[in-house]
């Protein structure tokens, strides 16, 4: 087995799930339960809630715990709408968002808000020089992810920031799903921030959404107590748990997997190259953690069974997306159909190794000649 497919799911470091098991052990009570067991176990989420707030440079207060980067986006995109629609129905958002924030904004846009898309540069960064010129009187939130899932593009989110922060009715979220433990990223400027810790090797079914003490928001989920009044949910301590300990080892591991991901970013990419067939769709912009290529006239659904078949897995996009349509994302940078339909994203991790590298390599070209009935030039 090769696992190309890391942008989609990583697997759980031992550590992780270990002190999942210790936390689910050994403090089991309702955190919101008046006894002394249940306020032992809101003593310990506090306690860790400082540890997550000082990793991601944050209060504690602005954490929300989520079930996921989904529910995070969620809430974030429909909270922060609902709660100021009475200051303006105009948003902002880069063409390279998650699937979670294009759904709900479709929501929204029933409700009568209006979303317009920010261009890209030829690197498919958005043009911040452009910002301020789209930026209207009820223009109420900026939506931009830190890092896209399908080219890997580390946005400038600092940048865009210090455009923003003039704007006092204006906010700004980013989307740091793809980001977290592979890039350092300032978010001193932005209001709300998604955080997915199953991207970095934590555990799936749980997620953070950032959100500054100055911005309010409309629930989405009512119910009882819990660990903030903006989300409701019995709070999940062994979950809570396990976020900081994927925290700490991602920030503490994080230039060194880096450093080594590039090696074999530059590996593959050299060889890739050499196919006459192949495009290159990532950019210089893009983290060395992602490699986007299209194949000339073949789909990437059918050429992503051929690699299946001998073991090796990749995406032809984000997961969430449907199958057999274009990549929205490919689109948006090249606006070539046939290219968008025939993307496929190679998504590398610390764990993949030189070896499953040089056999990827392999069964890659044999994959090509079957298809094409040659190889490199």
């Amino acid at each position: 087995m090769i696992y190309l497919d890391y942008a989609a799911n990583t697997p759980i470091e031992k550590e992780v799930l270990d002190t999942y098991y210790q936390a689910t052990m050994h403090y089991f009570a309702n955190p919101n339960a008046n006894h002394s067991l249940g306020l032992q176990a809101k003593d310990i989420i506090d306690q860790i809630t400082k540890k997550i707030a000082e990793q991601l440079h944050v209060l504690p207060e602005e954490i929300i715990y989520t079930s996921g980067a989904s529910e995070a986006n969620n809430l974030a995109i429909k909270g922060v709408l609902e709660r100021y629609k009475h200051r303006g129905k105009h948003i902002l958002i880069s063409p390279l968002e998650h699937n979670s924030i294009l759904s709900s904004l479709t929501k929204m846009q029933e409700l009568g808000f209006v979303v317009e898309m920010l261009p890209l540069k030829k690197n498919g960064q958005v043009d911040v020089a452009q910002i301020k010129s789209l930026l209207k009187e009820d223009t109420i939130l900026v939506s931009v992810c830190s890092v896209d899932s399908e080219l890997g593009i580390r946005q400038p989110i600092e940048e865009i920031g210090k455009v923003l922060k003039d704007y006092k009715y204006c906010f700004f979220h980013s989307d740091a799903s793809q980001a977290i433990g592979k890039v350092a990223i300032d978010y001193q400027n932005v209001d709300l921030v998604t955080v997915a810790p199953h991207k970095f090797y934590g555990m799936l079914g749980t997620g953070i959404l950032i959100k500054k003490k100055n911005v309010g928001l409309k629930t989405q989920i009512d119910g009882g107590k819990s660990t903030t009044v903006f989300r409701s949910g019995t709070p999940e301590l062994a979950h809570i748990v396990s976020i900081e300990k994927a925290l700490e080892i991602a920030f503490s591991k994080q230039q060194e997997r880096i450093e080594y991901v590039k090696k074999l970013n530059y590996k593959i990419v050299d060889e890739l190259k050499e196919y006459p067939q192949v495009l290159l769709n990532h950019t210089e912009c893009s983290l060395p953690h992602v490699i986007n290529i299209s194949l000339k006239g073949i789909k990437a659904t059918k050429f992503a069974e051929l690699l299946d078949h001998q073991g090796v897995y990749v995406s032809t996009k984000t997961s969430c997306c449907p199958a057999e349509t274009p990549s929205k994302m490919i689109y948006a940078l090249f606006h070539d159909r046939g290219r968008a339909l025939s993307s496929f994203r190679i998504s590398l991790s610390h764990l993949t190794t030189e070896k499953e590298i040089d056999e990827f390599l392999a069964i890659f070209s044999q994959c090509y000649k079957e298809c094409f009935g040659n190889g490199k030039i």
